[in-house]
């Protein structure tokens, strides 16, 4: 099952397996993920699955600073892939294809996919 993981801002280090249930995020102690950030909406973004895709998809619930998908601004529902970035508020979230068996395990693959993407060559 796919996970949220949140990589940065105030509530760095906090994991969400998603399941194909619909989960918010935001401030909101309700909140099955509860982003601690001054800049996140009590209620900022929904993420559902769709049986009819198998997909996972994002809307913001018109939040005051909006949702920015790998630094693009959206507006609309979007189908969420493999290690998208999703930036609310000061606190940046990674969308997983798979669960990790704890936060931990979830932050070690987030941190050894960061070494993959990092040149071997150092340029000049």
């Amino acid at each position: 099952m796919p996970s949220i993981l949140v990589v940065s801002g105030p509530s760095e280090g906090l994991y969400q397996p998603l399941g194909k249930r619909t989960i918010v995020i935001g401030r909101d102690e309700g909140c099955p993920l509860q982003v601690v950030d001054d800049r996140v909406s009590r209620k900022h973004v929904q993420i559902r699955y769709d049986d009819g895709t198998g997909k996972y998809i994002a809307l913001d619930m018109k939040s005051a600073n909006g949702m920015f998908i790998n630094g693009r601004k959206i507006d609309a529902e979007i189908d969420l892939r493999d290690n998208d970035e999703i930036q609310i508020g000061n606190s940046k979230l990674v969308f997983c294809s798979q669960e990790f068996p704890d936060k931990a395990a979830a932050m070690n693959a987030y941190k050894q996919r960061g070494q993959k993407m990092r040149p071997t060559i150092e340029q000049r």
